[in-house]
């Protein structure tokens, strides 16, 4: 803790000086580091006192909250690529489906669908409806990685119609999707105050994997249980997830840009080897290193992954702050052997993304961000607009609209607002866009809500 306690000193006497942002983000990285490095020795020597066995743990975040995670072994020898690779080449194990893709998808096509939102594309993506003229976002929704996650569970309820068939966590984050999962009576694996009622799976059942993916440990559980496992991870996860284990080849350390309490980064941590997940560049951590991290060793190579639905902005910001503190460092000559980069933020992502940067350019009123209250993706887009001044209104459901002229709203940070009179008198005009994981259904509900308030304002006025 000696060494600890002098980053924490440097810090304090150049709080008067200016500090280069790679400065302060590798003090971070190094006090946190060295905390939980101490944290990791302590906890090792009780587990050598009590002579504690691993078996099903907790990943806990800040905040107190847990997701449940396995740990496999304690052993090293323990290769995810190797066990996963195995994995799917089981009879226990689909991960394209069991030959209904186009009944499914036209089944798909029927519930999540707008004749709305299809009248939006034909105009070139822009509408008035009485005094409502919306411009849509040129990307938006579902996403392939998306629809074909929710088609293999489609599936999969089609192919097992009788077997007990389980999902380790929502599909997507959409609420309507996963409320029409649950009707098809797909259960998502409890969780008690350990994490994850494993338990409650037994041998013969079906387990399906979520588009974010899980973590090798779960996998590793699942297998051992002999249950029948329906893999729905979107490729651009897995894409990741081949980052982390080049980086780990290479005895690099991987920055994960992430949250590190959602399941993608869980499942992406689980097949790293040394890791640090970093939601943002001024962020401080604390738990979100892998275990027995030690900053004198694991922070000479530095590898870039990320979370598939961040910023890209924010990705290359936090990679050239590392790529300058190498260079600093070890000389920009040696560069290449200190520091890697891959881009994995998924092409859909980005397309959103891009499209919300030119959408808040329009002559609008407000934008309606539609998506999931948890999905990350759609939370980036609703701070594009925060961060362009932008009114904009976030909601998961048409439900968050009304009674009359009011609505409940989330702001990037998650502040659930109410507002009263949103809507302005008169006509207007309003940009949409929604998340990768939101049918165009959703989409639809949410402008007939507004329709029919501006409808009862116009009638009001006659």
């Amino acid at each position: 803790m000696a060494q600890a306690c002098a980053v924490l000193s440097s810090v304090s006497s150049c709080r008067n000086d200016t500090l280069q942002s790679d400065q302060v983000m590798m003090l971070q990285v190094r006090h946190s580091a060295l905390v939980h490095h101490q944290n990791h020795i302590n906890l090792r020597r009780q587990k050598e006192k009590k002579k504690i066995t691993v078996g099903i743990g907790v990943v806990r975040c800040h905040g107190g909250a847990a997701t449940a995670a396995v740990e496999a072994s304690e052993s090293e020898e323990f290769d995810p690529k190797s066990f996963r690779k195995n994995l799917t080449r089981s009879k226990n194990y689909n991960r394209k489906g069991f030959g209904y893709k186009n009944e499914m998808l036209a089944l798909m096509d029927k519930e999540y669908t707008s004749d709305l939102v299809k009248t939006l594309k034909e105009n070139n993506n822009e509408f008035t409806w009485g005094d409502v003229t919306v411009k849509l976002a040129q990307s938006y929704g579902f996403c392939w990685g998306v629809e074909r996650a929710v088609q293999i569970a489609y599936e999969a309820r089609k192919q097992f119609p009788v077997e007990k068939i389980w999902i380790t966590n929502e599909i997507i984050h959409n609420p309507t999707v996963n409320e029409r999962l649950e009707e098809m009576d797909v259960h998502s694996i409890p969780v008690g105050n350990e994490g994850k009622r494993f338990d409650v799976v037994n041998k013969g059942d079906v387990v399906i994997l979520p588009a974010f993916g899980a973590s090798v440990h779960e996998m590793q559980l699942l297998s051992e249980k002999s249950v029948q496992i329906v893999d729905t991870t979107c490729p651009w996860v897995s894409k990741v997830w081949n980052t982390v284990e080049k980086h780990k080849q290479g005895e690099y350390t991987s920055i994960i840009h992430g949250k590190y309490s959602h399941e993608e980064t869980i499942a992406t941590a689980s097949f790293a080897g040394t890791y640090i997940i970093v939601k943002n560049i001024t962020e401080k951590f604390k738990n979100a290193v892998s275990k027995g991290f030690d900053p004198d060793v694991d922070l000479v190579k530095l590898g870039i992954a990320n979370q598939t639905t961040m910023l890209k902005g924010e990705t290359e910001e936090i990679g050239k702050l590392a790529e300058k503190t190498m260079m600093r460092r070890f000389g920009v000559e040696n560069i290449n052997k200190h520091f890697i980069s891959f881009n994995t933020i998924c092409d859909a992502t980005q397309e959103r993304q891009d499209a919300m940067d030119d959408l808040v350019k329009e002559k609008l009123d407000f934008i309606l961000v539609v998506g999931g209250w948890n999905s990350s993706n759609t939370s980036h887009l609703q701070e594009i607009a925060e961060l362009n001044g932008i009114p904009s209104y976030w909601i998961d459901n048409e439900q968050r609209i009304g009674p009359g002229n009011k609505i409940s709203f989330k702001l990037n940070h998650g502040e659930l607002v109410e507002k009263d009179q949103w809507l302005p008198a008169g006509p207007i005009t309003i940009g949409v866009t929604s998340g990768a994981s939101t049918p165009d259904k959703v989409i639809e509900d949410a402008l007939k809500r507004i329709f029919e308030i501006k409808r009862e304002e116009a009638l009001q006025a006659a």
